[in-house]
């Protein structure tokens, strides 16, 4: 399959007050027709300044990037063209209707109005937006309000669409809807999706492939089962009673175990061979110790265990970081 994306050796660096920051540091990435792609890491880690280096609102330092056919750099308008971007905060004006946010959305693109109203009454069927047409979007729902959003990535017809954060800030019942019209996006239109997000149950079940970036750099990429298995072993997860005994928990753990433990707060995780084989002792050295764990958990491997593996962090379900934009005297 032809590449949507394909980046080589892509940078960004930043100047501050303190010397150079380099935000993002050799990217190199393909991206075929028809996947869900999921870019994920932790805060700060380069993944909002990839992604606004990829949709041409920032110029790469070095490098080579092109998205769908266009180059970035030399003809950032035809990638403008050619693909859909919805940003984490959303776009539309609150007292507009919805259905004229899209009419007037497509003609920027030189549809004409009699053909951008069709492709959004088409949108709303397609993205469970009955009757909403005009509405003011103020009164939408939060659910509603992101499928109005993708609705507007959407109307002038991309082959690939950026979502950046599509269900932050929704319920648990929203979210999941979202899930099913984030698929039909590739499934129903063969639309190619490039998505950001910091729920891991998110780009689980919905990426075909997950590329991983920490400190400026892909640290690893596959399927979601391919990096799992990356981990072996299992996880066992302390919660203890006391924060301030996570220190000698975690020295205790890696004396038991012989590997080392990530400690996140109040919890410790460590990765062994047989979790169940490993479990007594560990308990029993801690209660020597005299440290309290108010709950334990022994399970085979999960995307958040493949980030504490990777970068020694947890993968919070909190904004993301809007890596550069704290560098304010950007080159």
């Amino acid at each position: 399959m032809p590449a949507m994306i394909e980046t080589s050796g892509l940078r960004r660096t930043f100047r501050t007050r303190g010397g150079e920051v380099e935000a993002v540091r050799g990217v190199d990435m393909q991206v075929a027709a028809g996947e869900i792609v999921g870019f994920l890491g932790p805060n700060g880690a380069g993944k909002t300044t990839t992604l606004r280096m990829l949709t041409t609102l920032l110029r790469p330092t070095a490098g080579t990037a092109t998205v769908a056919g266009s180059d970035v750099a030399a003809d950032p308008a035809g990638v403008r063209r050619k693909v859909g971007y919805v940003a984490q905060g959303g776009v539309t004006y609150p007292e507009a209707r919805a259905g004229e946010e899209l009419v007037d959305h497509a003609r920027l693109y030189g549809i004409s109005r009699s053909e951008a109203r069709r492709r959004a009454r088409t949108l709303f069927e397609q993205l469970d937006l009955p009757g909403l047409f005009d509405r003011p979007c103020k009164s939408l729902s939060g659910g509603q309000r992101r499928r109005l959003d993708i609705a507007m990535g959407l109307v002038h017809g991309p082959g690939l669409i950026f979502l950046d954060e599509p269900t932050s800030g929704l319920d648990p019942q929203s979210r999941a809807n979202l899930w099913q019209h984030i698929r039909g996006l590739r499934d129903d239109l063969g639309t190619t999706v490039f998505l950001t997000t910091h729920y891991l149950e998110e780009a689980d079940a919905l990426c075909d492939r997950i590329m991983i970036i920490d400190h400026g750099e892909i640290v690893a990429r596959g399927t979601p089962d391919e990096l799992k298995r990356g981990v072996s072993g299992d996880v066992i997860t302390l919660a203890l009673a006391d924060a301030s005994d996570s220190g000698a928990a975690a020295a205790t753990a890696a004396r038991v175990a012989g590997t080392e433990p990530t400690v996140d707060g109040v919890t410790v995780h460590l990765q062994v061979a047989d979790g169940a084989a490993t479990l007594p002792s560990l308990l029993r050295h801690l209660g020597v110790e005299g440290i309290r764990a108010t709950s334990v958990e022994v399970r085979r491997p999960s995307l958040d265990d493949v980030f504490l593996d990777l970068t020694g962090r947890s993968l919070r379900d909190e904004p993301a970081a809007q890596t550069g934009a704290e560098y304010a005297h950007s080159a």
